[in-house]
Parts: C-alpha cells; structure tokens; sequence
C-alpha cells in the first residue's frame, strides 16, 4: 500500500516590520527588546503564575531532582515535536528525526492538515498596549478561518479547564499580531501531541480569554513591584 502524499501547505507571509527580536534571560524569566528600545517580559513568564502555586507544590511532592528529570524531558520531547511539526509546515524534509519524533507528526497530521494558508512560523512579537512579547508558533488560517495555532506536547490527556494558561497566551498572540500588522485572527487554536494518544485540538475564541490575560498581566505587575516569587 502506497504511503499518502504530504500536504504543500500555502505560504502568504505577512511583513511585521522587522526580521526578529533579541532576547535576555534572567532568573525572573525572559526578556525581549523590541526594535524601538522597549523592553517586555514573554508572555510565557506571566503568564507562569496562573499555575505557579501547584507547580511549586508538585515540585515539593516529588522532589527537585525528580521535577528536574520529568521537566527536562518534558521540554526536550516538546522542542524537538515543534521542530519537526515547523519542518513539515514548510514542506521540508523530516526525515532527519528519530522514530518516536516522527510518529508524534503522523500522529498530528490529521490536524495539521487542516491547516490552509500559513501566514507566518516562530514569529516574533510584542505589544505596547499589553506591555508583553513572545513567538508564536504558527499563525494561518485554521479551517478558514484567521487563526493562533500553538502546537503542545502532554504525557496525558488535558481537559479545557485545565489548559486556561494555553488560551491567555493565544490571546496575547492574537493582539500582538493585529497591533503589528492589522490581521484580525480571531480564534486560538490548541493543538496537542499527547503520549499513545490521539492528538487533542482546541478551538477558542480570543474574546472569551483576554479578560483572564489582562488579570493575569496586573497580578504579575503586583508581584513584581512587590517582589513576591
């Protein structure tokens, strides 16, 4: 039996002014410098502390250096799944990556499949109005429709309730991109890669999570002013 031929995606790359932004690292989480000399933290860091008390807790339970181990790997599985999903997206070989990488694509082509004009991968952006930047890991079109496209890697099945951080960070992304650029992408879309499971794909609405991103956003101010951890 034949193999299926690969998806060629479409590729309509949007300008947003600039090729990329720097960034720093510090303890308190990362930084990027925007070409006009402001300085934001990623979404990412503030959003960490929606989830910051039970990841303390859980690190308590289990011990730092098993956090560390299942961290790690965590992170390592998910940056090389965004590699190969980024290489597949451009219609690039992927080839190159180990059998467990490559099933977790197969895994999530039916998704990604759905998936029609691609405006822009790992793109780089910030907001004056929200005070916050990041890289987004895809913005297209998702069923026709405009869209924030994240791509995520779990050991397990996540409910939506549980993944509110994923949501914020999409609406931020969302904004980001319409202050840059003028595209309106309404929807955020999730689509995850889950352990000796089908891959699960949510679709939200920006406007149903920019309220819990703008509290979120001061309860990090208030933190930092405050220096709380």
């Amino acid at each position: 039996m034949m193999k299926p031929k690969n998806k060629i995606f479409n590729h309509e790359k949007i300008d947003i002014g600039y090729d990329d932004l720097d960034t720093t690292t510090t303890n308190s989480g990362r930084n990027y410098l925007t070409p006009d000399g402001h300085q934001y933290p990623s979404v990412t860091t503030v959003l960490s502390v929606l989830n910051e008390d039970i990841i303390r807790a859980w690190r308590e339970r289990v011990g730092e250096e098993e956090a560390n181990r299942v961290s790690g790997r965590a992170a390592g599985r998910g940056t090389r799944v965004h590699s190969i999903v980024e290489k597949y997206l451009n219609n690039e070989d992927t080839t190159e990556f180990l059998p467990n990488i490559r099933q977790s694509l197969e895994n999530l082509k039916p998704a990604l499949e759905d998936i029609d004009t691609i405006y822009g991968l790992e793109v780089a952006l910030y907001s004056h109005h929200l005070g916050l930047a990041g890289r987004c890991d895809c913005i297209g079109k998702y069923k026709g429709v405009p869209s924030i496209i994240d791509f995520k890697t779990s050991r397990y099945i996540k409910k939506k309730e549980k993944i509110s951080n994923y949501f914020a960070q999409g609406a931020a992304y969302s904004i980001m991109m319409e202050e840059r650029t003028g595209l309106v992408a309404p929807n955020i879309v999730i689509i995850m890669d889950v352990d000796h499971e089908k891959p699960l794909v949510f679709v939200e609405h920006r406007d149903n999570w920019t309220k819990l991103l703008t509290e979120t956003i001061e309860e990090y101010k208030k933190r930092k002013l405050f220096g709380h951890s």
